[in-house]
């Protein structure tokens, strides 16, 4: 290490210079903003673990949060630039489910459907063609009031369905990709926390209050850069921690049955839907000159409103499994949807199975099902999920900020050691 000897230029204070007159003036070190002490061990520990948890899950945080963001407004953008979502209505009612199944059969010869959706007033029935074993993934758009063929769409090249692919598995194969944003989301939890602990003031007064939570737009870059990352990582924090801690429910089996049990005094996760037993599949609706699918229209029409909310009819993929019925009342909200089960070969209702009607939930089956509306926003409408977008732009953000913090450091440590 070079050390180069420089001259010290002259200072004037008052018009005299230091050494002379009126005592000696010489520099005095700058004190540290700060109590000049190192921070705590712990904050030592925390302030580690936040930065390699940082650098790296970041990418995969960016993406999460990105595609996200672009979900939160999904319905709204789909109505936009999806035309086909609407259907020109008239005065004759919906077609039975089975007329309009053997309509989005013929336009996709040898592949079977999985789903069909009513949309509700004026909108298009959607007949999906879903096996993940076979490798297709189609969706027809029917006119429910004329039969007319509206859109065929493959879902595998639809635009909100490859952002979703993003959020959940990062576009790679469905096993690993949703291993490893399950586990980002654990990190990025841990995160959260470490950054709250991190912002978190060693003593509250008028000064830093103003730097904890108000970002100086015209400071420097790096000052500015520190405040967008720190100040509004803060703010985004109350908000994705929700959003994590739902994320978590899905990713995590754990974690779902822990709420449900936390949330219904003790009660264990419900099994999955029952199967239908072969004996009692010996019943024919042929008696009654009706496709065992039009008798649970009929019941579910004499139910609901079909035209007010959106329905699901769950097609089993075996003749073993039940047809399940979803009803949903609203059309973005799904926590307050009615589930029935009913004989696929019948069409007569089974008693319900791991998910009944919204009137008969207990607390841990109303928290798992708002889990979806919660994570997204929906719970609370446009301004919350408007509130949802912000954060998850913010969160999008942090590994940039953070990743110049961190470099400056490096930097400036560099420098330091020459």
């Amino acid at each position: 290490m070079h050390v180069v000897d420089t001259p010290t230029a002259e200072i004037k204070i008052n018009g005299i210079k230091p050494g002379t007159g009126l005592g000696s003036i010489s520099p005095v070190p700058v004190k540290n903003k700060r109590s000049g002490k190192k921070p705590s061990a712990f904050r030592r520990l925390v302030s580690v673990l936040h930065l390699w948890f940082g650098l790296v899950s970041g990418i995969v945080i960016m993406i999460v949060a990105l595609t996200g963001a672009i979900y939160a407004f999904q319905p709204e953008l789909s109505d936009a630039f999806q035309p086909y979502l609407f259907a020109e209505k008239t005065d004759n009612p919906i077609l039975p489910a089975s007329q309009l199944k053997s309509i989005a059969e013929q336009q996709l010869p040898g592949k079977k459907v999985s789903r069909i959706t009513y949309g509700g007033e004026g909108r298009s029935t959607a007949i999906s063609f879903n096996d993940k074993k076979k490798g297709y993934n189609y969706t027809v758009y029917i006119n429910p009031y004329n039969g007319k063929v509206i859109h065929v769409q493959d879902m595998d090249r639809e635009f909100f369905r490859q952002v979703l692919n993003g959020h959940m598995h990062l576009w790679l194969p469905d096993p690993v990709g949703r291993y490893i944003v399950r586990y980002a989301a654990l990190i990025f939890g841990i995160m959260i926390i470490s950054g709250i602990i991190m912002w978190w003031p060693k003593k509250w007064n008028k000064s830093t209050r103003k730097q904890s939570f108000a970002v100086k737009l015209n400071a420097s870059p790096k000052r500015l850069n520190y405040d967008l990352h720190n100040v509004l990582g803060f703010y985004a924090s109350w908000v994705m921690i929700f959003v994590v801690l739902t994320g978590l429910v899905w990713g995590f089996e754990g974690v779902r049955n822990a709420e449900y049990w936390v949330f219904s005094g003790g009660k264990s996760y419900p099994g999955k839907e029952p199967k239908v037993k072969t004996a009692k599949l010996a019943t024919s609706a042929a008696a009654t000159n009706q496709a065992p699918l039009d008798i649970v229209d009929a019941q579910i029409r004499a139910q609901y409103d079909i035209n007010a909310g959106r329905t699901q009819f769950l097609l089993p993929a075996n003749g073993k499994a039940v047809l399940t019925v979803r009803y949903f009342p609203e059309q973005k909200r799904s926590f307050n949807a009615d589930y029935l089960t009913f004989d696929p070969q019948t069409g007569a209702a089974l008693p319900a199975g791991a998910r009944g009607k919204f009137k008969d939930v207990n607390g841990g089956e109303l928290a798992n099902r708002m889990t979806y509306d919660i994570h997204t926003g929906m719970i609370g409408g446009f301004p919350l999920r408007l509130v949802v977008f912000l954060g998850a732009i913010v969160t999008a953000s942090l590994p940039v900020t953070g990743f110049y913090i961190w470099w400056g450091k490096r930097k400036k440590k560099r420098l330091a050691a020459n």
